[in-house]
């Protein structure tokens, strides 16, 4: 099933990040380019990355020009997460180009890849919350809610991971199409921005 290998993936990104666990390590993808395996590496690296600069920035020692520098870089790595979902979306768009669709057949609340993308984040909170679990420093009253908190993750994981095999099994089939709608995200551009947009006048 494609939710069962594309997790396999995520897995792989993130133990392969916290070997070093540094946010600024070189990335290097083990897949080829052009598979929907490098796609799904690449993205939950951006997320994993991304985890560490929120944790960073919570840092209550922080000093504010460090901050600001890091919230450009959490910026830039939204703005590349939202690229990747384009990609993989792009990535199902062709797959399922041929496919005819049904004369009732309905659209999905959300696109195929930004359902990978919560599996991607999900991924991401299991890993951490069986950390929690495994905390030598922690009290048992800790210990046991983390328990109880990643139980309730590995059973999201099970439900988010049916729904996405469900719905490419229904696109496959004909009986969900889906479109793509382009980030029209205003807070990068020059012309929509009005801070960005004064800024250009001035």
């Amino acid at each position: 099933m494609f939710s069962k290998e594309a997790f396999r993936i995520f897995e792989e990104s993130i133990v392969k990040y916290h070997v070093k666990d540094r946010v600024d390590q070189e990335f290097i993808n083990p897949y080829t380019a052009g598979e929907i395996a490098h796609l799904l590496y690449r993205k939950n690296w951006i997320d994993t990355v991304q985890w560490h600069y929120e944790d960073l920035i919570r840092d209550p020692d922080i000093e504010p020009g460090a901050a600001l520098v890091l919230k450009r870089k959490i910026d830039a790595s939204n703005q590349e997460r939202t690229d990747l979902v384009e990609y993989i979306d792009s990535y199902f768009l062709q797959k399922y180009a041929k496919v005819e669709v049904k004369e009732d057949a309905t659209i999905n609340t959300e696109s195929p890849a930004w359902a990978i993308d919560r599996l991607s984040i999900l991924a991401l909170k299991i890993y951490h919350m069986k950390e929690e679990t495994q905390r030598k420093d922690a009290k048992e009253e800790h210990l046991q809610a983390c328990r109880q908190k990643l139980a309730v993750l590995l059973e999201q994981k099970k439900d988010l991971s049916t729904a996405i095999d469900q719905l490419l099994a229904d696109i496959e089939a004909g009986r969900k199409y889906m479109k793509v709608y382009k980030q029209m995200k205003m807070y990068n551009d020059d012309e929509l921005n009005p801070v960005l947009r004064g800024q250009k006048q001035g």
